[in-house]
């Protein structure tokens, strides 16, 4: 597809339809007041995008929203020409929530790729400035597509205070699981991830995590803190026996599936469960530029956004970890 009447205001754009993947020219979207208009420079495929090709929401649009773009055009002046990352939760302002500064429980919000709002697989696109955060010079663009997520991990923190050296388990290897033991990691945790992939732990292990290969059984009533991160229905029943009575698990999988769970367990061994979502830009861009957080390994393609169809097979594929679109 060529890119070369983009001047003229027509653009590629990523579109779900039933279930498929398509690619679409459109014209380039206006800027409301407050918004900038963002060139995308590179964003990552996660699994709430796979969930969208799956059904989830009844999707239909573009999705993305984990992204590193230039702004081109904006109310502040300083962020023109700036690369940018943005929270993906847009809201009222007025409610509740938002006067505690909770704008991602807003009950009028859109969501950047996922609801009531086009998302960032499109070569421009806009988001609002209040939601954007300038990337350093020294945080690379794939890197820096690790922000979104790397703050979903931070959130960990922000909800629970877990004292130093306490022994947690993470329960999945996958993109979110690997960064989460990370994150944790670097706040002098011990941390434990399981997972069924030798070559996903291994990443994990190159840190200094202690991994362990989910062959048959999980431990039992072992930790005081379990994070599951499976992205499986099957994931919060077999976080909560990893918990010792009056454990916490935080639940960070956003499935399609319904989970099924023993309460009792819950009941007898009076478990908090704690439901982990979107978290802080600031400290995972501290993180990213700090070099204690380490993502060049999670990264399993890059191929241009006139690919993307390709680029979602890619992650959707059985050990996948990250997918990135890039804007040639």
């Amino acid at each position: 597809m060529s890119h070369s009447h983009t001047g003229r205001g027509i653009m590629l754009s990523v579109y779900i339809k039933n279930g498929k993947i398509l690619l679409r020219n459109r014209p380039k979207p206006g800027r409301r007041n407050g918004h900038a208009l963002i060139r995308l420079l590179c964003a990552g495929i996660c699994n709430t995008d796979l969930e969208l090709q799956r059904g989830y929401y009844n999707f239909r649009g573009t999705p993305g929203h984990e992204f590193v773009g230039e702004v081109v055009a904006a109310d502040t002046r300083s962020l023109v020409g700036r690369r940018v990352v943005g929270e993906i939760n847009m809201a009222c302002g007025r409610c509740s929530f938002c006067r505690q500064e909770l704008p991602r429980h807003c009950s009028s919000r859109a969501v950047l790729g996922i609801e009531g709002k086009s998302g960032a697989f499109s070569e421009y696109f806009t988001l609002s400035e209040k939601n954007l955060h300038v990337v350093p010079k020294s945080v690379s663009n794939q890197n820096a597509t690790f922000v979104e997520p790397l703050a979903a991990a931070c959130e960990v923190l922000e909800q629970v205070s877990i004292p130093a050296q306490s022994r947690v388990a993470v329960l999945g290897d996958g993109k979110l699981g690997l960064l989460i033991a990370q994150v944790l990691k670097a706040h002098d945790l011990q941390v434990h991830l399981y997972g069924k992939h030798r070559e996903k732990l291994a990443i994990a292990e190159t840190q200094g995590i202690q991994t362990h290969r989910i062959v048959r059984r999980l431990p039992h009533s072992a930790y005081p803190w379990v994070v599951e991160a499976t992205g499986s229905s099957k994931g919060l029943s077999q976080a909560v026996g990893m918990a010792v009575p009056r454990g916490t698990v935080i639940l960070k999988s956003t499935v399609h599936d319904k989970s099924s769970i023993d309460t009792a367990k819950v009941v007898v061994n009076e478990l908090s469960l704690v439901g982990s979502r979107c978290g802080p830009f600031e400290p995972a861009i501290s993180l990213l530029r700090s070099g204690k957080i380490h993502v060049e390994d999670m990264i399993t393609a890059c191929l241009p956004l006139s690919r993307a169809p390709l680029a979602f097979q890619i992650a959707s594929r059985r050990g996948a970890l990250k997918v990135l679109l890039v804007c040639d």
